[in-house]
């Protein structure tokens, strides 16, 4: 058991679905990465990005280079793709309330210099990233961690446009954030916005890059 993985994965078919994911969605997606360099290759870090698409987490979790963790909600653990994420070491979370035992096991991953991958608006929605929730913050200032700020656009296929063959899909990495210990719940609301403004100034870095490509 690797310690920076939860409890039941297994290491082994971690990173061979690190290695799938890194090949499997060329064939759909002409994928550009701006600021790789910026991913730090080993430590505690909370990834934060913003959620348009269910090809999101996937994506992210094959071009990060290194073991992550994604916390991914509670009803995609069923059946045989619930065994799968399992044991692939992603997290099951309750949404709309704190998750305090996939919350204890993301700070252990964590402190073992783990990667925990968090879309801290909770649902799917425009990718604009309008609001945020707390998780993300709470596991940076409990833990030690960084926080890697990083947006995806393309995605999302947008309402009423018809099937796209291999579309441009963009990926920036911001710098990381530091978040400071203490300073209690307006501490926690302060660096909560901190992250999400971080993310909603990406989006349209992002989207500006787009128009000009």
């Amino acid at each position: 058991m690797s310690a920076d993985l939860p409890p039941g994965t297994w290491p082994w078919l971690h990173d061979l679905a690190r290695w799938i994911g890194t090949w499997l969605l060329g064939p759909f997606f002409r994928v550009r990465v701006h600021h790789r360099e910026r991913i730090p290759a080993s430590g505690p870090v909370v990834l934060v990005a913003n959620h348009s698409s269910l090809v999101d987490g996937p994506l992210l979790f094959g071009l990060l280079g290194r073991r992550a963790v994604f916390l991914t909600k509670q009803e995609m653990f069923a059946g045989a793709l619930g065994w799968w994420l399992r044991r692939i070491g992603q997290l099951s979370v309750l949404r709309g309330a704190p998750d305090r035992r996939a919350l204890t096991v993301a700070v252990d991953v964590l402190r073992a210099g783990g990667l925990i991958g968090v879309f801290p608006e909770g649902t799917r929605g425009s990718g604009e990233v309008v609001a945020a929730q707390h998780g993300a913050a709470w596991l940076a200032r409990t833990s030690g961690a960084v926080v890697l700020p990083v947006v995806c656009r393309g995605t999302r296929r947008r309402n009423g446009s018809g099937r796209r063959w291999r579309p441009h899909v963009d990926v920036l990495v911001g710098e990381s954030l530091t978040i400071p210990a203490g300073g209690g719940r307006a501490g926690l609301t302060t660096a909560t916005e901190t992250v999400r403004a971080a993310l909603a100034g990406m989006v349209r870095e992002l989207d500006d890059v787009r128009s000009r490509t």
